[in-house]
């Protein structure tokens, strides 16, 4: 299938989802293809009767804007600033974020308001259909006037011709990608340069995949947390509608929901208990889990609006006849989300934890460390530990970025948003919370095991998921190799169908 990149055509979630998902293919509809060479001739039109200097197409950049080039330089100029600005160290940005670097690149140029040229729109096209991905690093952007370090070093390789990429499952130099498809490099027109690295695209490509896997982990922590009730001979009740009508924030709502059905027929949760009350991170895991919902529903709705903005400077505006320069480029908006996020994907690795240690803390007749002889096996004792120590860390990484700021451009660029580090520092605590869910997964089925033997069944639910579950990791009945069913536990979550979130 391919995936038309349409101005008129909102993108979303769920369609970045089905582009990845199915492996589509991109191409500009006739709209995108309209909009760029019209601003692209508008650019030319006003270059050849305006005398005055236009920051970003006959000027010098940033601090520097008050220098004016030559007709002659300026094509040299906006090479020029492409390779002094792609200096990214660091370590490398996933490819599957660096794909989507490309795909938002090219939507934020079908809007019309950049002055890109067509070829060079079609050149990234063409990288995201070849699978020719850029080397691009993780540190170097300020989130500020754009993400221009890792937005050059994406450019370098797609535009001119410089540099590294992945390619057929390997790294090599782009001139050997060049040669093999016939393409040569882009000679850069008036803006182009400063086009390609004045946008947000680093930060919101990290925020596309960090929600992406944000809305499934909120998903399975809530099927996990269904099972470690069940195994923990939790109650049921607070997790009844009737409850939560009476304070309705919605991702509340869908917890409680989730957990009701997924729970529904269990054998266990309708038996009868002798204990009142259960810990927090049961008995409060609607509040917990529904704010972390809240949270991912309201950074889509920014991050939505972003990626179908345009976000580098100037702004050419050929309807109007202006070229503006103003600060569409800045990060804030998604910094502060970034860092919101990442909280939200924290507090699901806390609980999580927190339910893990509940079920090997010998209580409600499950053995201590869920081994039959605790002592001579030390079975599920440092998984916690493990568990804990990743939970830990994302709350380290959990400082917020958004309210940093370093002066640059001699004080030209005097606050920044930092959102460069907001964006992959919440990737990292996205991956965290992936791996302390695995590991809540693997004791809570250890513990259901426990209930099986007294004659309990779960729900037809949940006992469908652990029988999947058992297929890849086994009980554990005395000590074993830990990593190797922690490691099969994550990639277990990764390859799950995940069912729709209740409504």
């Amino acid at each position: 299938m391919t995936h038309y990149i349409n101005p008129e055509e909102r993108l979303t979630l769920d369609r970045i989802q089905a582009i990845v998902d199915g492996h589509e293919t991109l191409a500009l509809s006739d709209q995108a293809k309209q909009r760029i060479e019209r601003c692209r001739n508008y650019i030319n039109q006003k270059m050849a009767t305006q005398k005055e200097p236009i920051y970003g197409v006959t000027t010098g950049f940033g601090s520097l804007c008050n220098i004016s080039i030559s007709a002659e330089q300026l094509s040299q100029l906006q090479k020029n600033l492409v390779m002094s600005h792609a200096c990214g160290v660091g370590d490398e940005v996933p490819q599957e974020v660096v794909r989507l670097m490309l795909l938002l690149k090219a939507q934020n140029f079908c809007f019309g308001y950049s002055g890109a040229q067509l070829q060079t729109v079609q050149r990234m096209v063409d990288c995201y259909n070849e699978d020719v991905l850029p080397v691009v690093y993780q540190q170097g952007s300020l989130g500020a006037s754009g993400d221009l370090c890792p937005l050059a070093n994406l450019m370098l390789p797609a535009i001119l011709g410089m540099g590294e990429v992945y390619w057929k499952g390997r790294r090599c130099d782009v001139a050997e990608v060049y040669a093999h498809y016939g393409w040569q490099p882009i000679t850069l027109q008036s803006k182009e340069g400063l086009a390609l690295l004045n946008g947000t695209q680093f930060m919101s490509s990290y925020a596309v995949w960090s929600l992406l896997k944000a809305r499934r982990l909120s998903i399975q922590a809530d099927m996990l947390l269904s099972l470690s009730l069940d195994a923990f001979d939790g109650r049921i009740e607070p997790f009844y509608d009737a409850l939560h009508r009476v304070r309705p924030h919605k991702g509340q709502l869908q917890t409680a929901a989730n957990v009701r059905r997924m729970t529904e027929g269990s054998e266990i949760i309708r038996r009868h208990k002798a204990h009142v009350q259960d810990p927090y991170s049961f008995r409060c895991a609607p509040q917990v889990h529904g704010a972390a919902k809240d949270t991912i529903a309201y950074v889509a709705s920014v991050v939505e609006t972003e990626i179908n903005s345009t976000t580098d400077n100037p702004i050419v505006l050929p309807d109007e006849d202006m070229i503006i320069s103003g600060g569409h480029f800045h990060g804030e908006p998604l910094a502060m989300v970034l860092d919101f996020l990442a909280i939200a994907l924290a507090e699901l690795g806390s609980i999580s934890e927190r339910r893990t240690y509940q079920l090997i803390d010998a209580k409600r007749g499950l053995p201590s460390f869920l081994v039959a002889k605790p002592g001579l096996n030390s079975g599920f004792m440092i998984p916690q530990y493990a568990a804990a120590a990743i939970a830990s860390q994302s709350k380290q990484l959990c400082t917020p970025c958004s309210v940093d700021s370093i002066p640059s451009s001699q004080n030209q660029e005097d606050l920044v948003s930092m959102g460069g580090n907001a964006a992959t520092k919440c990737y990292r605590v996205a991956e965290n919370t992936e791996r302390i869910l695995a590991i809540e997964l693997f004791n809570a089925a250890q513990a259901l095991d426990f209930r099986h033997q007294e004659g309990l069944k779960s729900s037809p639910f949940i006992e469908k998921m652990v029988a999947d579950y058992r297929k890849c990791v086994n009980f554990v009945d005395i000590d074993e190799i830990m990593y190797r069913h922690i490691h099969a536990s994550v990639a277990f979550l990764q390859q799950m169908e995940v069912p729709a979130q209740a409504e």
